[in-house]
């Protein structure tokens, strides 16, 4: 027998979510939704389940985490219910439940949690910096530029991306494990060979690589005279997350490549690289940034805060990074040390919070949720 809370739906309004009563299971935002089908009733069975508050039954799904918030459900909800807002509270609920340590639901109900952590954080790096720094030299490499690795040696930056990486790689992998746990051996417990493990491997490393469910959004863009079915809320989310992995892939493992006071051409592989993962991340962060300013689409017009705190982190990374390497070319000393660091104290803090715990965990939860429904559907069809 499934097991109720009474009080979930009050629960879900910490993480987002509207009036739930506001519902009557019309099954309009089913109707619309491109991406529901015989599985995965995509919003309406979320609806229903959080009125009954049958939380247990939200936690096995995976299906918030197949919503890409198009906001067509909630254009179209008769009675405002706003279901697409319902949805991506749910994946903020769903971020605290796989969370082992709790903190995921510390920082998506409070303001003063997520502040304090970011602050936290940010000194823990001007400590180390003041401790460890090397010498601020004022003498140019002989091509104009600042010796940035004589201020901060990347082989010592090298060793704590390192550390940094394996204890979000902990937190964050642990999670995905609970998320496991979660979906397979919750109310409804699916027997799965462990083939299927291997041969819907497939799907993971796709979604992941092209986000490709995000594409099927129901918004056209017309190019010229024609109207093409591009998603631009698609093209900025895999510009925004394409440009952070080659980001972060850059400064954990070829930092000593990216990280050089050797001026390199323009057309360098590494300036080449440097400048398309900035150019992704500001071009996602100025599209998405915007359409929160502006408020005219259905999925821009209700904000969490902690939407915001991540978009002014990653703003204020990608603004200091920008302005480290042109202070750094142009022969900037002084500027290039203390935008540098202040760069780490913006970038540490959003990497440690957001990355296990908030926003930037949903690159994770998506790909592997699709992962998991495909392995699901397929033992599912054995069984019959």
């Amino acid at each position: 027998m499934a097991k109720v809370n009474p009080d979930f739906s009050e629960t879900l309004k910490d993480y987002g979510a509207f009036d739930l009563t506001a519902c009557y299971n019309c099954g309009t935002c089913t109707a619309v939704c491109t991406l529901s089908d015989e599985e995965n009733s995509i919003p309406r069975k979320m609806v229903r389940y959080g009125v009954l508050g049958l939380e247990e039954e939200i936690q096995s799904s995976v299906d918030p985490w197949l919503c890409y918030y198009c906001g067509e459900c909630s254009t179209s909800c008769p009675r405002q219910a706003g279901p697409g807002e319902l949805m991506m509270s749910l994946r903020r609920y769903l971020t605290a439940s796989y969370d082992w340590t709790g903190l995921s639901r510390r920082f998506y109900t409070s303001k003063i949690w997520e502040i304090a952590a970011i602050m936290l954080l940010s000194a823990l790096i001007l400590v180390l910096f003041l401790l460890f720094h090397g010498p601020m030299t004022t003498e140019l490499t002989p091509q104009g530029g600042v010796q940035l690795n004589t201020f901060a040696p990347w082989k010592r930056i090298e060793t704590g991306d390192w550390i940094m990486a394996g204890i979000l790689s902990f937190f964050l992998l642990s999670n995905i494990f609970r998320m496991y746990r979660k979906i397979f051996h919750g109310p409804q417990k699916i027997r799965v060979p462990f083939r299927l493990f291997f041969t819907q491997l497939w799907e993971l490393i796709f979604h992941f690589l092209t986000q490709w469910r995000f594409s099927k959004s129901t918004r056209t863009t017309r190019i010229g005279r024609k109207e093409l079915k591009i998603s631009p809320y698609w093209v900025s989310h895999w510009l925004l997350m394409s440009g952070y992995v080659l980001l972060f892939t850059m400064i954990v493992v070829f930092l000593e490549w990216f990280q050089t006071d050797i001026i390199h051409p323009w057309w360098h592989p590494q300036r080449l690289l440097g400048y398309y993962a900035t150019f992704g991340l500001a071009f996602g962060l100025i599209f998405f940034v915007y359409g929160r300013i502006r408020r005219d689409q259905e999925n821009n017009k209700h904000s969490h805060y902690t939407d915001w705190t991540f978009l002014v982190l990653l703003s204020g990374t990608v603004i200091t990074g920008i302005l480290v390497h042109i202070f750094r070319i142009s022969g900037l000393p002084y500027a290039t040390y203390y935008t540098y660091v202040l760069h780490l104290m913006i970038l540490f803090p959003m990497l440690m919070i957001e990355v296990p715990f908030s926003k930037w965990s949903h690159l994770a939860y998506r790909p592997f949720a699709v992962y998991f429904n495909g392995v699901r559907n397929a033992a599912l069809k054995i069984k019959k």
